[in-house]
């Protein structure tokens, strides 16, 4: 179901460059800018954020469809659990994660301005009761530079698809396996936690002035004992954590904050420890007590578990699951762009003007997928022929 009203231009909120000189990754993007102005332009994006927003309103919950458009849609939205957070907060929120083996304080050896900046990325307005967002919902990429959705808007590609796989699958399970059964899977779970997974994405993975992205650290675990019956590895993108932390700061629901959760991994076969490590280094960053809220129960050992086990969790795990044919398209696509690239004029050599110029902008119009399509079809000169279309050659090539 599509509707088309006029575009909400304020999804594409103003961006404050980096001050001159500052250490990468503890001031805004520098890129930030222009990846707004590619992912204006694409239609792509545009009709990924109108299916998304459409798909949003049908949430029933006043408050859960509410928060989920505010945090979308927004542009003045704040980001609830960095409200009024000190460098003294963010040392201690630090010190417990490592304290409760939920980061690897090494892991922000690889991360400029280091373990701080890879829990807390720059926002607008620190400190404050209302930070903000130092880059737009639209144009955020939907993966680390080079991976799946790496582009300006790709976020919201990203998120529409796993969105509306996340519908399509429920539709399924309740055709298959409930009918006659009253209110088998929540709809509204199943709409919301694939629009908030990847939230923080807008945190992590900002712009570069060369159009390259902002590095994401990893944590919710250390990397070695993290299961609390041996050994285990429940590392996983910041940005799953942080965006945990942000719908627990604006107290959604335990099922719409698990079955978020479960996007990286479902709590079944012997995987529900990683839900929990999560959950638990989500709370410390968002302040909350996660067993008092609801989001977790200890056994008759004291172990940390998830509640119950839920349907709605199987669902957001596998509407996730689109990495199985964007990761490796985006490959495919990287190399098919670089050989493409001098038709057009460009030298993948010289990155700042090849990135933000010609491959941010083709794949922004296109997508990885649809190159990869093309060229299975025509070859390299389908794609040059599709890419030709968008006008992205050098004045002096032309």
């Amino acid at each position: 179901m599509k509707f088309r009203p006029r575009f909400p231009v304020f999804l594409f909120l103003p961006i404050l460059a980096s001050a001159a000189g500052a250490p990468a990754q503890t001031q805004p993007g520098a890129g930030n800018s222009v990846a707004q102005e590619i992912a204006q332009a694409s239609p792509l994006v545009r009709e990924a954020i109108r299916n998304l927003t459409d798909n949003t309103r049908a949430i029933q919950d006043e408050h859960l469809r509410t928060a989920t458009l505010d945090a979308l849609t927004n542009p003045q939205t704040c980001v609830v659990h960095r409200a009024r957070l000190t460098e003294e907060d963010k040392q201690r929120i630090i010190q417990q994660l490592v304290g409760e083996h939920l980061l690897n304080a090494a892991e922000g050896d690889a991360i400029p301005g280091g373990v701080v900046a890879g829990v807390f990325p720059p926002v607008l307005d620190d400190g404050t009761a209302c930070p903000h967002l130092s880059l737009a919902f639209g144009a955020t990429p939907g993966s680390s530079f080079g991976s799946h959705h790496s582009f300006p808007g790709g976020l919201a590609v990203h998120e529409s698809f796993n969105q509306q796989n996340a519908m399509n699958l429920a539709a399924l399970y309740r055709r298959t396996y409930a009918e006659g059964l009253s209110n088998p899977i929540d709809q509204d779970a199943i709409i919301a936690a694939p629009a908030w997974h990847d939230w923080a994405k807008m945190l992590v993975f900002q712009w570069n002035a060369d159009g390259t992205e902002f590095k994401e650290m990893n944590f919710g675990g250390t990397g070695m004992s993290d299961s609390n019956i041996g050994a285990g590895d429940s590392r996983t993108g910041a940005h799953h954590i942080l965006s945990l932390a942000e719908t627990m700061a604006r107290g959604l629901l335990p099922l719409v904050v698990i079955t978020q959760a479960s996007a990286h991994a479902a709590p079944v076969a012997g995987n529900q420890y990683k839900v929990v490590n999560w959950l638990r280094a989500a709370a410390i960053i968002a302040r909350v007590d996660p067993v008092a809220k609801g989001y977790l129960i200890k056994d008759a050992n004291g172990a940390f578990k998830v509640p119950r086990m839920r349907i709605e969790y199987q669902i957001g795990n596998l509407s996730d699951a689109d990495f199985v044919n964007s990761v490796p398209a985006a490959t495919a696509a990287e190399t098919i762009l670089q050989q493409a690239a001098p038709r057009f004029g460009y030298d993948p050599a010289d990155a700042p003007a090849y990135n933000t110029r010609f491959r941010n902008v083709v794949l922004a119009r296109l997508s990885a997928e649809r190159i990869e399509l093309i060229n299975s079809r025509s070859g390299l000169a389908g794609v040059e022929a599709e890419i030709g279309r968008l006008g992205v050659a050098e004045k002096s090539s032309r």
